[in-house]
């Protein structure tokens, strides 16, 4: 087990790890929020707080575990068949997950993750508006073929245009941290899992890139609704949320073809973004370390080792991290790096 952030005290808390362990239900204790196992070796658990993703890892997967405050309360709000939602909550924290199977539609793969999405992100707006923890601090999409088709019958973009009508009128100032990834596993099923508070939290933007919200037209009818991090609401122990980054700067993707090169501007665009994130809360480490947590998305199943072995140089055993194969949301893109920071 790598070492568990220490973020006890007044307000909201929430710790998260990576905890190997054989089955998910000795970690399933009651001051647990969510736990998450990766890839299909992952078991399987009827708890509502224990989620599979649907990518595989390198390696041997640890579980994540969202570790909160107080006595949490779990269950399921409605029917399978129209998208059922799976919950937990200590009053303060919620995890939430639903997951859609894609309608069939003029895509010319049959499917509609734009339709796929409006209902998942309809139905999180009315759960998440209507409980004790109504704002949105981070969500993660994971959506299978995430690149296919040209311009705008890009799957990605119709997932954004998809999930801007399900979140309905919002304001940019009030939008979650997110990642949006492909799974590879040809199922389409869009897994939609979420992060919300009694609190709001404070978005942070990166000065090296344009806001995902403002991107140009050239990346398709509707920009991608996500904030850059999102730091915790006031008064919380809880660690820096931070989106999907890659090899972007201001809006284009950088060092297209070059492994290495991509994995060193993304790290640049962490430096500058937690520099920001500093400004709001200087108590935050100007660098990654043990108080980092990282999910690692690689495109090409063959460059696995590759990442392993360029982040090993960077950070050794310091950061723990979880490497996963998966699609990112542009095709020239190799690698993309969410996570938290505390």
């Amino acid at each position: 087990m790598s070492q568990p952030m220490s973020l006890s005290g007044q307000g909201s808390a929430l710790t998260v790890d990576y905890v190997q362990a054989g089955t998910p239900d000795a970690l399933l204790t009651s001051d647990t929020l969510a736990v998450f196992g990766f890839g299909t070796d992952a078991p399987h658990c009827d708890d509502p707080r224990y989620l599979r993703i649907p990518l595989q890892p390198y390696g041997t997967a640890p579980f994540e575990r969202w570790r909160c405050a107080a006595p949490v309360e779990f269950g399921r709000n409605g029917d399978p068949i129209d998208g059922q939602i799976r919950w937990s909550t200590d009053g303060q924290l919620t995890f939430g997950v639903i997951e859609i199977d894609e309608p069939p539609g003029d895509h010319p793969d049959h499917s509609d993750i734009s339709e796929a999405a409006e209902r998942a992100y309809s139905q999180l707006v009315d759960f998440v508006s209507g409980s004790r923890t109504p704002h949105l601090l981070r969500v993660w999409n994971y959506l299978d073929a995430i690149t296919q088709g040209d311009g705008d019958t890009e799957r990605y973009r119709q997932f954004c245009v998809g999930r801007a009508r399900g979140l309905g009128r919002f304001d940019t100032v009030e939008l979650p941290a997110a990642t949006a990834i492909g799974r590879c596993d040809g199922q389409r099923t869009l897994q939609v899992y979420w992060l919300s508070a009694n609190q709001r939290g404070t978005p942070v933007e990166n000065p090296r890139q344009v806001s995902a919200y403002r991107y140009p037209r050239q990346y398709g009818p509707q920009s991608p609704s996500f904030a850059r991090a999102m730091l915790p609401p006031p008064g919380s122990t809880m660690p820096l949320l931070l989106s999907g980054t890659a090899s972007v700067v201001g809006h284009a993707s950088q060092h297209i073809g070059e492994l290495l090169g991509q994995i060193g501007e993304t790290f640049a665009n962490f430096d500058a973004l937690l520099a920001e994130a500093r400004r709001h809360q200087p108590s935050l480490p100007a660098g990654f370390g043990s108080g980092t947590r990282l999910k690692v998305y690689v495109r090409d199943a063959d460059d696995l080792p590759l990442v392993a072995k360029a982040l090993d140089e960077r950070f050794g055993a310091s950061v723990p991290r979880v490497l996963l194969h998966a699609a990112i949301c542009r095709r020239e893109l190799a690698v993309e790096v969410d996570g938290v920071h505390a």
